[in-house]
């Protein structure tokens, strides 16, 4: 007895338009996706509400502004120069102040290397200064 074998159907998956149907996806979620800048967070710096006048053979100002310039006392320096002018005004006054002023557009690396110059000429009184700023309606 003999038995018929059945034809074997070769199961064949068209990928002919198989290209086409990852293109058109590829370009859904490409229109789809929104890709979202990482934004840092906002820093709003504090403003002075009030403040005591010190007396000036006390005090030191250093200005730092936008375009790097540092002056102490009206004087243009070199950020190398600054510990060596502090620690001596230091030894001729130690209960000295120095008010350190920055304008709000400057790098934060010129803030961060003038206070490491600072810390090197031992300075510990340093006062921040800012702008003062009236409340209003």
């Amino acid at each position: 007895m003999e038995f018929k074998t059945k034809q074997k159907i070769e199961a064949k998956i068209p990928t002919s338009s198989m290209s086409d149907i990852i293109f058109l996806l590829l370009i859904f979620f490409m229109v789809t996706t929104i890709f979202k800048m990482e934004e840092g967070l906002p820093i709003v710096l504090p403003r002075a509400k009030s403040g005591t006048q010190q007396e000036r053979e006390r005090l030191v100002h250093i200005w730092a502004d936008r375009f790097n310039r540092i002056s102490i006392n009206d004087k243009l320096v070199r950020i190398k120069d600054i510990h060596i002018i502090i620690a001596r005004k230091l030894e001729d006054n130690r209960s000295l102040i120095v008010a350190f002023n920055v304008d709000h557009r400057a790098k934060y690396r010129l803030v961060s290397n003038i206070m490491e110059e600072l810390k090197d000429a031992n300075a510990v009184n340093v006062s921040f200064t800012s702008i003062y700023q009236e409340e209003g309606p």
